[in-house]
């Protein structure tokens, strides 16, 4: 059965840091492309970076340089470390397991599997 256990949302203040944590189980995260989603109240859900089988990276441009992903395949858990985070970086953020090697955030198309989130919340 997979599963996406998400952990290590909570409060900051504007320029602060948090590593998201996304452990998985059921399957083996090195065998499929992996990403996080974020969704605002209110607002579309829009994918935040991803990680391919060969360890390709991907991100939405807005946190570009301030947000990193990356996987531990030993413990079978994905990360986003997120630095220097805006107000506009509040939202609750998903992991996500996509159906195969590759994928691209555009979309949610890509993605069969779903964690429940971890809130993130940047205050000014």
């Amino acid at each position: 059965q997979v599963q996406l256990v998400e952990s290590g949302g909570g409060s900051v203040q504007a320029g602060g840091s948090l590593r998201l944590s996304c452990a998985a189980s059921g399957f083996t995260i090195s065998n499929y492309c992996m990403a996080w989603f974020r969704q605002a109240p209110g607002k579309e859900r829009e994918g935040v970076a991803s990680i391919n089988v060969i360890g390709r990276e991907s991100y939405l441009d807005s946190v570009k340089g301030r947000f990193t992903i990356s996987k531990d395949t030993a413990k079978n858990t994905l990360y986003l470390q997120m630095n220097s985070l805006k107000p506009e970086d509040t939202a609750m953020y998903h992991c996500a397991r996509a159906n195969g090697y590759w994928c691209t955030i555009i979309s949610g198309a890509d993605f069969g599997y779903w964690g429940q989130g971890t809130q993130v919340t940047v205050s000014s």
